[in-house]
């Protein structure tokens, strides 16, 4: 069983930054495919960004592109998504997700197992 916790959320001015981390425990993330989703008040959940269990296979929702990064600490078992040049509609609560051997960077949620609580980014214009 795997168990993730985020953190890292908060209220932050549009065109501010922020770092959400998501910490695995029970397992190591080297071998499991992780993304981060995310859902707005009143919206479906949807793709953010995502990075295949082996190699450096990143992918990234149309628009998050060029602002969002997702990385890996394999020494401290975390996944990171940096956030730049936020928009109020980047709005949402965001979730963390984790796969066995999970590769190809999925965007969809149903291949992912394992998932965090939660955490809000609120951005004000």
């Amino acid at each position: 069983q795997v168990q993730m916790v985020e953190s890292g959320g908060g209220l932050v001015q549009a065109g501010g930054s922020l770092r959400l981390s998501c910490v695995a425990s029970g397992r190591t993330v080297s071998t499991y495919g992780t993304g981060w989703f995310r859902q707005a008040s009143g919206k479906e959940r949807e793709f953010v960004a995502a990075r295949s269990y082996v190699g450096l296979s990143t992918r990234y929702g149309d628009s998050v592109k060029g602002r969002f990064t997702i990385s890996r600490d394999n020494v401290k078992n975390a996944v990171y998504l940096q956030m730049n040049s936020l928009k109020p509609e980047d709005t949402a609560v965001y979730y963390c997700a984790a796969a066995k051997f999970l590769g190809g960077a999925s965007p969809f949620e149903a291949d992912y197992e394992y998932w965090g609580q939660g955490t809000q980014v609120t951005v004000s214009a």
